[in-house]
């Protein structure tokens, strides 16, 4: 594994995902997700320009930005978390990707200490496999949310189906977005909603050319 090669590839290529896109450059971060690597190599990424470290787990999230402390990046927590382990997380977590139930939006209200800014996750696939709020949950339940006022709710993420094919991944990706754009013009308090995390290794392009300002990258890392 070179390292270095894949992740200088990495950013050329989604670089050059953008600028098919008709977008700016530096409109869209790479979150390296290093669930599956050590802490020598997350800050082997680190060294090699990557801005932002992701993690699935709450125990190697904490593991790593511990270890990592002295670093100068943004730490994503980007899989699901539990109620109960909200208290361990919070203080140190930059954003939260995976906000899907009204409970757990409560729980961070009840033991931030600062604003937390998170992404509520949508299922716009239907995947029973999948987390997250349907475009009618989340819609209900918009107002409950809202006022929640130690969360920011920056913006929406959604993952789509392993096998979708090109169209599928633009369409769930399409509706997304669509569904961001409509929630920010309600202009509900603490919900700026101007971000979308959607994309991974396999369909970060497609993403892209629907909007996705950061996507969530391992596997072409570490190839």
């Amino acid at each position: 594994m070179d390292l270095k090669e894949n992740t200088n590839q990495v950013f050329q290529q989604v670089t050059k995902a953008i600028t098919e896109a008709g977008r700016e450059d530096g409109s869209v971060s790479v979150i390296a997700v290093t669930k599956y690597v050590d802490i020598a190599t997350a800050a082997n990424l680190i060294d090699q320009g990557v801005q932002h470290i992701g993690e699935n787990r709450v125990d190697k999230f904490l593991e790593k930005y511990h270890a990592l402390s002295d670093k100068d990046v943004t730490w994503h927590l980007i899989g699901s978390l539990q109620r109960r382990k909200v208290k361990d997380i919070i203080p140190y977590v930059d954003y939260f990707h995976a906000l899907d139930s009204l409970k757990l939006a409560q729980e961070i209200q009840k033991r931030a200490n600062r604003k937390v800014k998170c992404f509520l996750q949508v299922n716009i696939s239907g995947e029973e496999s999948k987390h997250g709020f349907s475009k009618e949950e989340l819609l209900a339940v918009l107002p409950d949310l809202s006022s929640l006022d130690q969360i920011e709710y920056v913006g929406l993420m959604t993952m789509a189906p392993f096998e979708a094919e090109t169209e599928e991944l633009q369409k769930i990706f399409k509706e997304t977005q669509e569904l961001q754009q409509y929630i920010r013009e309600q202009q509900l308090p603490n919900m700026p909603m101007t971000e979308l995390s959607m994309g991974m290794s396999r369909d970060y392009k497609e993403a892209i050319q629907c909007g996705s300002t950061y996507v969530r990258i391992g596997t072409a890392f570490f190839k």
